[in-house]
């Protein structure tokens, strides 16, 4: 396990063990142990320029089941860990576009199964990139690790039936169009089918947080006094509800709530509006 990044603004947040700098990523690249992973929406920018050392995981292929809308299995992701070489106890650091949406969720993954030491990029590819920080087009081949068999935890995420009976607070982080049902959202590189709804709209009693208000212009956490203010509605001791269009943006949003302002409980409903708005009956807000 790789030490914790010291860097100053991180130790406001909750839990500062879980954000790493450009900087200190920069100067630990390479050190055993230690493993750089991109999880992007647009899976080409890999090829264009990496963080050196930096392999990838292609979330549509590699982290979605290929038969059923579900995460992979408990099975999968042990052999996936284990193609790319990363033992249990290793330090691994996400990282990606969009300001780190499937970064996130990757990150929400590796919870699920018990993965201890997984932590963000601050800023994500793209602040890397403005920072002209190096960047490489070498592919690593990693040799294949022992990781061992996991099992799936599942307490901060929730299905469709539990959240119809729940009485917690619901979080939709979409815009506040989409929100509103006057915007159809446009399914991206990553989100394939799934970002198409046959109904727009929200889930009934949901208030709209759309992501991004944790983040400035430059895709980096906003200091803990902002966030305070801009998640002010919320109660970090009440269960809290995340969904977006697929998940993606609700991870973000879980991880801010967790491990910068230290919520007791959020949990992500990743069947997200791709299925609220594509059941049948289902009651729709606008």
């Amino acid at each position: 396990m790789a030490e914790f990044d010291p860097n100053p603004p991180f130790q406001e947040y909750a839990h500062p063990e879980r954000l790493v700098s450009a900087p200190w990523l920069s100067a630990r690249l390479g050190i055993n142990g230690l493993h750089v992973i991109e999880v992007d929406e647009d899976s080409l920018l890999y090829d264009i320029g990496h963080i050196p050392t930096a392999i990838r995981i292609n979330v549509q292929t590699e982290l979605l089941d290929s038969t059923a809308r579900d995460i992979i299995s408990a099975e999968d992701f042990t052999a996936l860990l284990r193609s790319k070489g990363i033992e249990r106890d290793d330090t691994v650091v996400l990282y990606g576009d969009k300001s780190n949406w499937w970064a996130a969720f990757a990150l929400w993954v590796f919870e699920l199964y018990g993965h201890k030491d997984v932590r963000l990029l601050d800023g994500g590819r793209d602040a890397w990139m403005s920072e002209e920080r190096d960047t490489s087009f070498m592919v690593p081949e990693p040799s294949a690790s022992s990781y061992p068999e996991v099992s799936r935890e599942e307490s901060s995420r929730i299905f469709v039936d539990e959240l119809r009976d729940s009485s917690a607070t619901v979080v939709d982080t979409r815009s506040p169009e989409e929100f509103c049902g006057e915007a159809a959202h446009k399914a991206g590189a990553g989100e394939s089918a799934y970002g198409t709804t046959m109904t727009h709209g929200h889930i009934p009693g949901a208030i709209n947080l759309e992501w991004d208000r944790a983040i400035y212009p430059n895709g980096c956490f906003r200091a803990l006094s902002e966030l305070k203010v801009n998640y002010g509605e919320l109660e970090p001791a009440t269960e809290t509800v995340l969904y977006s269009h697929v998940g993606a943006q609700a991870a973000h949003t879980w991880f801010v709530l967790k491990y910068l302002l230290g919520f007791e409980s959020p949990r992500v409903y990743d069947g997200s509006w791709a299925e609220w708005g594509n059941m049948v009956r289902m009651p729709v807000e606008r």
